[in-house]
């Protein structure tokens, strides 16, 4: 058993040219790079890795940077918008597991109609509603995250990864 799950992955890695290889790397550096700026900022501020939604999003801007959900407008706008529905909700119903799951539906329809899909950002309205967020998570970490993300996502891209990112700002 052991034996084809390593022919299969030899196989597979044969097959990948060495671009592939450098691109994934260039990726994944600039992905755990992200991530550790992120447990910095989230020790400094004293909001628990785990209530600062970027992980997903740092993978989705690194990783495929061409997709639409990747884009500068998608990153921040999506969100700002999903945070926005969850502090609606929460303020509107309170803190109950319905809400959380009502938040999410809305949050995903909200971005759909402002053109700002980011589907990372879904996981911020069941933050909100399920921890019962003040409206300053909105500004910090959501704001500030999603702003330094797009700063870190330009730079990476340009010159670490040698690509134009984004293909459209807005």
């Amino acid at each position: 058993m052991t034996r084809d799950w390593l022919r299969r992955a030899a196989k597979t890695i044969r097959r990948n040219n060495h671009r592939n290889a450098l691109a994934g790397t260039v990726a994944g550096l600039g992905a755990g790079i992200a991530i550790g700026v992120m447990e910095f900022f989230s020790a400094v501020a004293h909001y628990p890795l785990v209530i600062i939604p970027f992980a997903t999003s740092i993978v989705l801007v690194i990783g495929s940077p061409e997709a639409e959900p990747a884009q500068p407008r998608a990153l921040v706008g999506g969100h700002i918008v999903a945070t926005l529905v969850g502090l609606a909700v929460l303020k509107l119903t309170g803190p109950h597991a319905w809400a959380a799951a009502m938040a999410v539906g809305l949050a995903v329809l909200a971005m759909y109609v402002t053109g700002t899909f980011h589907p990372p950002a879904g996981i911020n309205p069941l933050l909100v509603v399920s921890h019962a967020l003040p409206w300053t998570f909105l500004l910090a970490p959501v704001l500030v995250g999603a702003l330094l993300l797009a700063s870190f996502t330009f730079v990476w891209h340009r010159y670490a990864a040698g690509r134009d990112w984004p293909r459209h700002w807005l």
